[in-house]
């Protein structure tokens, strides 16, 4: 098991939002459905959240595909999910999320 850290060095011209803290939101094997054919992007709604006007967003797919964040609010946002090659249709997977602000 790691050891406690207690110093984190923010780098001058960081966008944090506050001085004494950073925030992270982590969610672990969040559902997937199928895609509906070759090329074809699966979505994913994350709502409910409170989160400042800038954050960034981290997402490990179970699979072979790529993603983009569209739809960006301080409550969620929507996860675009697309098969990396698009002869290739996403199966039915997770994904891992993490969010930092």
């Amino acid at each position: 098991m790691g050891f406690p850290l207690h110093t984190v060095d923010a780098h001058n011209g960081s966008d944090l939002t506050k001085l004494d803290r950073l925030g992270v939101y982590l969610k672990k094997q969040i559902a997937t459905a199928a895609g509906s054919g070759a090329g074809a992007a699966v979505t994913i709604a994350i709502t409910g959240l409170t989160l400042p006007a800038k954050y960034a967003v981290f997402v490990s797919p179970s699979q072979d595909a790529t993603y983009y964040i569209s739809g960006r609010t301080q409550s969620g946002f929507t996860i675009n999910l697309l098969p990396r090659l698009a002869a290739n249709t996403l199966a039915a997977g997770t994904i891992d999320l993490k969010v930092e602000y």
